[in-house]
């Protein structure tokens, strides 16, 4: 982590970039509007020693100097080329195969979208095989230090809202950036979702924050149909908002719980919509716990990624908050808010149902102890530097 001008240079999302446009022809970074993605391509930019073009798809001098002949435009470019806000110009990306194809190219590819490609019909299959993705997430406990944990966790990652010099700042920013995401973001992929009616959804989920989805409680709550806060879930994960945590399938010979969890990806956010405005507040909140939940979560999701997370339930009430395979093992992460974490009974039904490694409990305090042989408590400021990998 490097401080520069009250900014956090992001080297190791530098370093990914590099190493996989060093292998594939387009990289897409993805992640959230406002989540640092534009100032990461320059940052990447500046290191390069060639030709660099950036196109801003939100501007209309931007889009204007592509409409006439793109395909021409985009082939006789040389060095890096940059495409910002893609997902406001579908119809780029079936332009783009041919040239990522023609072995005379002369130009790489930055993509930067602020829409998960599940909303961009036709791009996966487009661009298949000639893109590699790298998500990229408000700031981690990694990037900003652990002494900075409590700060993280109040304002949340986005880079503008951690970095305000006080609490009246950052909620300044965060009403800002909820309106213009509901009235101008949404729109801009196509969504015709009535941004009332969406911020009342993604209010009421904050309070649901952490929960098993329940399509038809939030549909009665809203008194719409089941199908449409469905919609409105999928917008809201489609465009990095919330996660939808998938429940573990196995043949246990028990009743599981088969809906997903939801989480509101970013502490800040989250807070913002729960009315949360200062530390104090946070400790007293109702919502204090789910929200370390899913804080801790999101910490353990950046570091080792979420192709292989889900959360597990029984109906008898056995449950793990996360359950990751990693490195050739399966590990377990209960996450709670102590001084002191201990074992539960839930941990060891747990623990032997999905015949885990290790599981570990990850709490605020700065030290990590062993529970028993394959339990643990484990600060959340060591995360990462946690080693997942099975008999190490």
């Amino acid at each position: 982590m490097n401080n520069i001008h009250g900014t956090i240079v992001r080297t190791q999302l530098i370093e990914s970039i590099q190493k996989r446009i060093d292998f594939t022809p387009a990289v897409a970074l993805l992640g959230a509007r406002q989540v640092g993605k534009t100032t990461l391509a320059r940052d990447f930019a500046a290191q390069l020693d060639e030709p660099v073009t950036v196109f801003d798809l939100e501007r209309a001098s931007d889009r204007a100097a592509l409409q006439a002949d793109p395909e021409r435009i985009l082939s006789e470019l040389e060095g890096l080329v940059v495409l910002d806000e893609v997902q406001r110009a579908p119809e780029l990306f079936t332009l783009l195969r041919p040239i990522l194809d023609d072995p005379g190219r002369r130009c790489r590819f930055l993509l930067l979208g602020s829409a998960s490609w599940d909303l961009i019909q036709g791009v996966s299959e487009t661009l298949a095989g000639r893109i590699s993705f790298i998500d990229v997430s408000g700031f981690s406990l990694e990037e900003v230090g652990g002494e900075n944990q409590s700060a993280l966790w109040l304002k949340g990652g986005f880079p503008r809202a951690y970095l305000a010099p006080d609490d009246a700042l950052w909620q300044l920013w965060m009403e800002n950036f909820a309106r213009t995401f509901l009235e101008r973001d949404i729109p801009g992929v196509g969504s015709k979702v009535p941004p009332e009616a969406l911020a009342r959804f993604w209010r009421m989920l904050a309070h649901y924050h952490g929960q098993t989805w329940n399509a038809n409680e939030l549909a009665r709550s809203m008194d719409v149909s089941r199908s449409t806060v469905t919609r409105y879930r999928d917008l809201l994960a489609g465009t990095f908002m919330i996660r939808v945590l998938p429940p573990w399938f196995e043949n246990l010979g028990k009743r599981l719980v088969k809906s997903p969890k939801v989480y509101l990806r970013d502490s800040g956010v989250l807070h913002h919509l729960l009315g949360i405005q200062t530390s104090h507040q946070l400790h007293t909140h109702p919502r204090y716990g789910a929200s370390w939940e899913g804080f801790a979560l999101e910490q353990l999701l950046m570091k080792f990624g979420d192709r292989n997370a889900y959360f597990y339930a029984t109906q008898n009430g056995s449950e793990l908050d996360l359950f990751l395979m990693h490195g050739g093992g399966r590990y377990g992460f209960e996450f709670k808010c102590t001084d002191a974490p201990k074992t539960t009974k839930s941990m060891h039904t747990t623990s032997a149902d999905l015949k885990l490694d290790h599981l570990f409990v990850v709490y605020p305090g700065s030290r990590r102890y062993a529970l028993n042989e394959s339990m643990s408590a484990l600060p959340l400021v060591d995360v990462p530097d946690l080693v997942l990998l099975k008999d190490v």
